[in-house]
């Protein structure tokens, strides 16, 4: 069975509803939604009602508990359809998953049913000015005082962050003498907390309608309980794992955007003419066309193995950044030919393959650069237990 199908028949039944979804109230009205530019209120609540705001989140609490696989499958469907929609998932459910993975029982209990519903959204706030891949560099801090902490710094690109009410903080705490590289803490902070704003907003060339902001921590108070976990100088680790999840997320993203953008180009192909035929019957733009398929199907086979090893509990940090390198690169280089197959229609806003192709570059930059992945990959391979997982050659 091909890992693409391996799903229980309750699970194809949830991807089949978000399929119908997809197809009868997604794609049919992207176009106008993008030119009104108005937030897709009626989409979000519709996903918020097919339980997809918690996924990442256990059955237990009220979620749909999603295997992995099944998990990174939706996030391929949704963002065929319309990869806006998939922005607005991707973070607020690696912030799902910290709490599931790593919260108290009373942050479990507190936080993720209203998580699931999406009554309450999440938010990562990690990059600051100068701090984005060296996270270690970080300059918030989350000074201990009687009450909790009080919470000082800057982050940038918050994804959601405007529509968020939960954030989660990445701050510098007071590291023990013994362990003094423990001084990285996650903290569950409420939008609505004294001293906590959205200072502006960034002006992106594309995904106009996904608010990216920046936040500000003016000497915030935070509470013990806020702490992810209850642990001080755990935050580094917590994320990292979240982070897996996220650029699973990513990569099944790049693979519906991909998918998208080879099917505008079949039908474009198969309706446009030249020399007395239509345009995919000239063996260039055959060739192309299986270029892309090839790449696509590579690109989604990774994916699912990514999903499936962090699902089984292997180690899959250096997996599931190839599938992230892989994904997008194959992402970008299919919208691209999907363009030229269009010529100078491509270039024109009344085509989807216009936005697809300023879409695109998100997913080489997003969730970690692609040059990180490859140094993530590169080092795991100096180690001949990490390239024994994946039975490369020593």
């Amino acid at each position: 069975m091909s890992r693409l199908d391996d799903f229980t028949d309750e699970e194809r039944e949830i991807l089949s509803t978000v399929r119908r979804f997809v197809a009868r109230e997604v794609r049919p009205h992207v176009a106008r939604l993008e030119r009104e530019g108005a937030y897709p209120e009626a989409l979000v609540a519709a996903m918020a009602g097919l339980g997809l705001f918690g996924m990442a989140v256990p059955e237990a609490h009220g979620g749909l508990g999603l295997r992995l696989p099944v998990f990174a499958r939706v996030m391929e469907l949704i963002a065929a359809g319309w990869t806006t929609l998939a922005g607005y998932l991707n973070s607020h459910s690696t912030v799902c998953h910290l709490v599931a993975a790593h919260g108290t029982e009373e942050q479990k209990a507190r936080l993720l049913p209203a998580l699931a519903e999406g009554r309450e959204r999440g938010a990562l706030c990690l990059t600051e000015p100068a701090a984005g891949s060296d996270l270690r560099a970080i300059e918030t801090r989350a000074v201990p005082c009687p009450e909790g902490y009080r919470l000082s710094g800057r982050k940038i690109f918050v994804t959601n962050g405007g529509r968020a009410t939960l954030l989660a903080m990445l701050a510098r705490t007071p590291a023990p003498a013994a362990e003094p590289k423990r001084d990285i803490s996650l903290f569950l902070v409420a939008k609505n907390t004294d001293g906590i704003s959205v200072a502006g907003t960034f002006h992106k060339m594309a995904y106009d309608l996904v608010d990216t902001v920046e936040i500000l921590a003016e000497d915030a108070p935070v509470s013990p309980a806020d702490l992810l976990g209850g642990r001080a100088g755990a935050g580094l680790g917590q994320l990292l794992d979240g982070l897996e999840l996220g650029r699973i997320a990513i990569a099944a993203s790049a693979v519906g955007l991909a998918a998208s953008a080879l099917a505008e180009a079949r039908r474009y192909a198969s309706e446009r003419r030249a020399f007395g035929v239509t345009i995919d019957q000239h063996q260039a733009i055959q060739l192309r066309l299986a270029d892309m398929a090839t790449r696509l199907v590579a690109a989604r086979l990774l994916t699912a193995e990514a999903a499936r090893a962090r699902d089984t509990g292997a180690r899959a940090d250096m997996l599931s950044g190839m599938a992230k390198l892989f994904a997008s690169e194959a992402c970008l280089a299919i919208v691209d030919d999907a363009l030229r197959i269009h010529g100078g229609y491509g270039y024109i806003a009344d085509y989807a393959i216009e936005r697809l192709y300023r879409e695109a570059p998100l997913y080489i930059v997003g969730e970690g650069t692609n040059d990180i992945q490859k140094l993530v990959i590169a080092r795991r391979l100096s180690d001949p237990a990490d390239a024994a997982i994946m039975d490369l050659p020593q």
